[in-house]
């Protein structure tokens, strides 16, 4: 019974200094070797004494680097010219000597010094317009195809710099200024055709790659309709699964499960598009390998949870529930849960986005023995560690396991399957009927205690309309509450007469009657959205109408 507004992925975080490329050129900036050209700026002083320094020049030096210019329109267009020029001069240069890299050498640092200048303007995000407007972005853009790699790894952080969330934040219509024109003017294929010729065997490439999908996410953050056009005009989806079938977990790795998390979060075309590539079988692959293992440090804990993000995304198309049935993710899924290692919560979740308003997955489910495994969990007999001795663990993993219960219930109706779900809840004088209870009782008095609590804010005049006060108590746990009503509502209509009995008597203890739970269903009734058509809502009433005259 997921819901895809039930899950949400707040995937900004503060990206460590040391992941970041250097700002100056590396040792092997240029294949002939010859790096004379590049030594701080001083050349011919390694052989003076350290007695023998002027110190006049010094503190000139000292003085010119602390007049810092005034960073405004004027300085923007010095900045531009000077690049430009530098831009102007490498590419004649590599014209002209193309086969002499020491004749051209000198043009490439001149030019790395020039893209290392642009950066500061990251200072000044209110002239991002007028540099779009001084038309520099194509040249800009331009150098990410450049053929020495150190070039293209500058711009990318460049364009890091420049559309960093911190930079842009308080700037919104400047920040979507640029990105519309690094967008218009071909950043997403020039920085994914950079990103495929990186090699993550050298330091400062496998920190660009690192940047280049920072740059993505950023550009994603001003304008969110970037998330489908990456995908529509590149190769990003292809090469991000290639890099989570990797089997060495690196920080580049978490940071492509997180990228294609954030693709996929709220992208219908992007979830069936990468099912159509395979994605659901390559992303369990990559689930897989934490089957029987738990992971080595909190990153790759992150990396495993943005998997099954993923995973959960991916479930969301019907065609890609199939895809998963068929590649055998409930089977998986299962054997997840039996191992009890940290993905044991995870593989819940997935298992009932799977088996949400499809039937197939809750057959197979039943057929494959994962009864005794999910009522295992329904009795909160979970795997317990440090993180899950956590209250708000277990509560949301006594959430999932309702709602997977729920699923169960919507996907099989009728046969053998059914009467084996059923008999679960009479085994053992029905235990399971009295651990429903007990949930039913404990959600049922956290949303009553929630609505005396707005009752009083409305005394206090603090006015809220229904769909405000619905969605306060829905965050209390009156979700949760509907579904457990539902189950009942399923148990009741069974017209077995020891549950029916088992049900009335624990109401009665706890002074409550079938018509609390008749409220509750009635509530969600009248509250059933027509997101999937108006047919569909007609159908979902008129089952929970079935259980409402059955009470």
């Amino acid at each position: 019974m997921e819901s895809a507004s039930s899950r949400g992925h707040n995937p900004k975080r503060k990206r460590e200094a040391s992941s970041l490329p250097p700002s100056h050129p590396p040792p092997d900036f240029f294949d002939n070797g010859n790096d004379a050209h590049y030594v701080g700026g001083i050349t011919g002083a390694s052989n003076n004494s350290s007695n023998d320094v002027d110190l006049s020049l010094l503190e000139a030096v000292e003085k010119s680097q602390s007049a810092v210019e005034a960073l405004d329109l004027r300085t923007l267009k010095k900045l531009v010219l000077s690049f430009e020029r530098r831009y102007k001069e490498n590419i004649e240069a590599r014209l002209k000597y193309p086969d002499q890299p020491d004749r051209f050498s000198d043009s490439e640092v001149e030019l790395h010094l020039e893209l290392e200048k642009l950066r500061v303007l990251a200072g000044g995000p209110e002239l991002y317009p007028d540099l779009v407007n001084l038309n520099t972005i194509p040249s800009i853009l331009g150098l990410l195809s450049h053929d020495n790699t150190d070039i293209a790894v500058d711009v990318v952080q460049l364009l890091q710099d420049l559309t960093d969330e911190d930079v842009l934040e308080d700037n919104d219509e400047p920040a979507r200024v640029l990105v519309d024109a690094l967008v218009e003017n071909n950043v997403l294929e020039l920085l994914v055709q950079n990103l495929q010729r990186l090699s993550e065997t050298d330091a400062d490439e496998m920190a660009a790659i690192y940047t280049t999908l920072a740059t993505i996410e950023n550009m994603i953050e001003v304008k969110p309709a970037v998330a489908e056009l990456v995908c529509e005009r590149t190769k990003l989806l292809r090469w991000l699964l290639g890099k989570i079938k990797v089997r060495e977990f690196d920080s580049n790795k978490q940071y492509a499960s997180e990228i294609l998390a954030i693709l996929l979060q709220n992208s219908t075309a992007n979830q069936k598009k990468l099912g159509q590539m395979n994605g659901v079988d390559m992303v369990l692959q990559a689930v897989a390998m934490y089957k029987s293992k738990d992971p080595k440090s909190s990153d790759e804990e992150e990396m495993v949870e943005n998997l099954f993000d993923c995973l959960c995304c991916l479930l969301m198309p019907l065609e890609n529930k199939e895809r998963f049935v068929n590649a055998e993710g409930v089977e998986l899924m299962i054997i997840i849960m039996k191992q009890k290692k940290s993905a044991y919560s995870s593989a819940i979740r997935a298992l009932d986005f799977a088996m949400t308003k499809y039937p197939p997955a809750c057959e197979r489910f039943v057929d494959v023995l994962g009864l005794k495994t999910a009522f295992s969990a329904f009795m909160g007999k979970i795997p317990m560690s440090k993180k899950n001795k956590k209250e708000s663990y277990q509560e949301e993993l006594e959430e999932r396991i309702v709602s997977l219960m729920a699923s169960l219930f919507g996907g099989i109706l009728r046969g053998t399957r059914r009467e084996r779900l059923l008999s679960k809840f009479v085994e053992n004088e029905c235990e399971k009927i009295d651990r429903l209870m007990e949930l039913y009782i404990r959600y049922s008095d956290r949303v009553k205690s929630e609505t005396k609590r707005m009752e009083q804010l409305e005394v206090d005049d603090i006015e809220m309309d229904d769909e405000e006060r619905y969605n306060r108590k829905l965050g209390f746990g009156l979700y949760t509450l509907q579904l457990i009503a539902i189950i009942l509502g399923h148990l009741w209509c069974s017209e077995h007469q020891g549950m029916r009995a088992r049900i009335e008597l624990l109401l009665k203890q706890h002074k409550l009657s079938k018509k609390d739970v008749k409220d509750v269903l009635q509530e969600y009734h009248d509250n059933i959205g027509d997101l999937d058509g108006p047919e569909e809502k007609e159908r979902a009433q008129s089952r929970i109408q079935k259980f409402i005259s059955a009470l």
